[in-house]
């Protein structure tokens, strides 16, 4: 969960503003304030995951206020404002995002709509400094059980793999650097299938925004898609996503159960079914993320034949998945972000 602390001297706004974050999934207003001072006790109080800040305040501008923050409580702010000359320059400042306030005659939808489309742009540095938050000031816990993918899919060889076939696998940081990809790359391509940790309710939104940037054919999975070529398929936030060979044509199939490698989705699954599927002539790309989901999977493509590949830590936001595969001996190659696109692209 996110949490928001909206900063507007007017009521209206703060209701609006609140009501419209908290419609986003995984998003919660805990507070909001008319000026900078009560703002920063709130911060203080709260410790939010993200704030916003309008320019037009009273005692303090929001720029100062912005300037401040900064400098003694670094963290993810977003301007939102109807001075948008001021656009540029709050980026200079030190913000992460900025919204133009709703105009006159724009509907509800619309505003609602920047609104989303900036914070799924943003949640990859909100987690970033979620996970940098959370190791200087929380106890080290005892991580939950994991259970192995054995306890939902059996693994089985590809007897009669069909036509190629890329999986991938992200987390932290995974929204913007799948834009960065998807921007890049267009038909013709085997069948692309994703799983990213996002919450239900973000992976649809997603998956319509990556569509709208991409040349590809992008969608949220459906239970009993046929897959075609040149299409990308998103797991759902909620279901286990596998890909089924039915003599020799390609369907997704979803599953609900437990956390597999502690997620759902889980990305070892996919890549696991994407094994038993496709075999060698799969590709299997693992992306900036924590922890180790994935590396079982990829580990059963690699020991298949298929081309399996690491984004390299210069370039991840957490070097987590990427490295825990590499440490499994699962990676064949470790490549940068910008040289992805054309390994897609050359599959």
């Amino acid at each position: 969960m996110y949490t928001v602390i909206v900063i507007d001297d007017s009521p209206l706004m703060q209701r609006i503003l609140s009501d419209m974050i908290s419609r986003l999934e995984d998003f919660k207003v805990i507070a909001t304030a008319s000026d900078a001072f009560e703002a920063r006790d709130l911060i203080k109080q709260h410790e939010p995951d993200l704030v916003t800040i309008d320019i037009n305040m009273p005692k303090m501008d929001g720029v100062t206020f912005l300037r401040n923050l900064m400098r003694l409580h670094p963290m993810p702010a977003i301007v939102i404002s109807t001075d948008v000359s001021r656009h540029h320059d709050v980026f200079d400042d030190g913000a992460v995002g900025f919204i133009a306030k709703k105009g006159i005659g724009e509907k509800d939808e619309s505003f609602f709509a920047r609104i989303e489309d900036t914070l799924m742009r943003l949640t990859f540095l909100i987690d970033r400094y979620k996970t940098k938050n959370r190791a200087k000031k929380e106890p080290i816990e005892i991580e939950t059980e994991k259970i192995h993918p054995d306890a939902l899919l059996v693994k089985k060889p590809a007897l009669i793999p069909a036509s190629k076939v890329i999986a991938i696998g992200a987390s932290t940081g995974g929204v913007e650097t799948l834009m960065r990809i998807f921007s890049q790359i267009s038909p013709p391509l085997p069948p692309i299938l994703i799983t990213l940790h996002i919450p239900f309710g973000f992976s649809g939104s997603f998956a319509e925004r990556l569509n709208r940037l991409s040349a590809l054919s992008i969608k949220e999975a459906q239970e009993g898609d046929m897959v075609n070529e040149s299409s990308v398929y998103i797991a759902p936030g909620n279901r286990h996503m596998l890909l089924e060979n039915r003599q020799g044509k390609y369907f997704i199939k979803l599953l609900d159960g437990p956390r597999i490698s502690r997620h759902k989705p889980s990305v070892d699954i996919l890549f696991r079914s994407v094994n038993n599927a496709v075999g060698s002539k799969a590709m299997g790309i693992m992306l900036t993320g924590m922890g180790d989901d994935g590396s079982i999977g990829m580990k059963e493509m690699y020991d298949s034949g298929a081309l399996t590949i690491a984004q390299s830590e210069k370039d991840c936001v957490v070097f987590g998945m990427p490295l825990k595969a590499i440490e499994a001996q699962a990676v064949r190659e470790v490549v940068h972000l910008s040289d992805i696109p054309q390994r897609i692209q050359t599959f």
